[in-house]
């Protein structure tokens, strides 16, 4: 049988219209098996979730994702803090701690209790803080844990201080974490104790492990001290190893954001004790009131009036009218602070320099840190006597 000729272009066609309908064969040939997998499945968990006799498949755990601890949150201070402070040596004594928890009679609600003191000394021997044990420092003054338990239990707000940069026993212990003299000797203040470079980050992480140690324990705020510079001595002739361009100012500001971004976790408080000049000029030991307020929840001013220098705020004698000296110092800082969270706890001075302090002479600084609108104050006594009626509420 002869057939015609078939156009090429026709044939071009009619092998496209093949090859398109064998492509959706076998497309309706794929839906239809999935259509039957789908009903299978269906039959299948009803058969599992019914009497069906259907075994059930294997379970799988749920992926569960994991909640970050939520961040502890700090005890309440106290509205006015009314507070004393206590060394590790007077702490050690039997029966002196409750001594001072007495003074709740007269006011007292709050305790600064040494943590690591002007000395390098911690109150206790914490574990996870080896190089204290290793340097010497490490002393079993008190069990900070029993401390805690006992101010909590007596209704006592706890404040942990860590005296930071003066350090004589991590300066003589550690001699690389120390400043030095040029010739490469560990240098050393007018009273010839040690100081640790606060360029170091081992300095850092050494004093913030010790808070650590603290809060812990159940301490409710940690308080910085000598977080600062050297001020006295021959500073001229300082080494600081490891210096870099940064300011002194800037190098306290981020040990301070250093410090609290560990600690805050931990549900404590942080504050830090700054000179009573600190707010009114700069006194060349990188402490700037307003630029580490950002990161610390109060600031504790010495505003000693027996410190202060002769015309100082256009007072003929600071020491011999004290009300005035506090309410224009704190008015200075009270400006610095403004726009922060971070509050006013000023040191009050309780100990007789230069004249004899009197009952009258703690009150006036009282009242005016009172007028200046403060959150508390502390008394400061080194010897740890404090002056009866000096604690009592507004």
């Amino acid at each position: 049988m002869l057939f015609e000729g078939m156009d090429p272009n026709e044939k071009f066609r009619s092998r496209r219209h093949n090859r398109l309908r064998a492509r959706r064969r076998r497309r309706a040939a794929l839906v239809g098996l999935l259509l039957v997998a789908l009903a299978g499945i269906g039959l299948g968990a009803r058969s599992i979730s019914g009497s069906g006799s259907a075994a059930a498949p294997k379970a799988t755990k749920p992926v569960v994702a994991k909640l970050a601890a939520a961040t502890p949150k700090p005890r309440a201070a106290p509205d006015e803090i009314r507070g004393v402070h206590v060394t590790v040596a007077l702490a050690s004594i039997p029966g002196k701690l409750q001594e001072y928890i007495d003074l709740r009679t007269e006011g007292l609600n709050t305790i600064e209790l040494d943590v690591k003191d002007e000395n390098g000394e911690l109150g206790f021997i914490p574990s996870s803080v080896p190089l204290a044990k290793k340097v010497g420092a490490a002393r079993p003054y008190y069990k900070p844990r029993e401390v805690a338990t006992l101010m909590h239990a007596s209704g006592i707000y706890l404040i942990g201080r860590v005296v930071t940069f003066e350090d004589p026993h991590l300066s003589v212990g550690m001699p690389s974490m120390a400043i030095h003299n040029p010739d490469g000797s560990v240098w050393k203040n007018q009273a010839g104790l040690g100081w640790t470079n606060p360029y170091d980050r081992r300095v850092w992480d050494y004093n913030v492990s010790i808070a650590e140690a603290a809060a812990r324990a159940g301490f409710d705020e940690i308080q910085f001290d000598y977080v600062r510079f050297p001020s006295d001595g021959d500073t001229d002739n300082i080494v600081y190893p490891g210096k870099t361009k940064t300011a002194p100012g800037w190098v306290i500001a981020q040990f301070i954001q250093y410090a609290s971004k560990r600690l805050k976790p931990l549900g404590v408080r942080v504050s830090a004790d700054v000179f009573g000049l600190a707010a009114t000029r700069d006194l060349g030991i990188g402490q700037f009131p307003a630029r580490i307020s950002r990161y610390l929840d109060a600031i504790s001013p010495m505003t000693y009036p027996s410190h202060f220098g002769a015309g100082e705020y256009d007072i003929p004698d600071p020491n011999a009218d004290p009300g005035t000296t506090v309410l224009r110092a704190l008015t200075k800082f009270h400006r610095q602070l403004e726009g922060t969270t971070s509050e006013l706890v000023p040191w009050i001075q309780d100990f007789s320099l230069g004249r004899d302090y009197t009952l009258a002479d703690v009150q006036a600084q009282i009242e005016a840190a009172r007028l200046v609108g403060v959150r508390g104050y502390l008394l400061w006594n080194p010897l740890g006597v404090y002056t009866p009626g000096a604690l009592a509420p507004a």
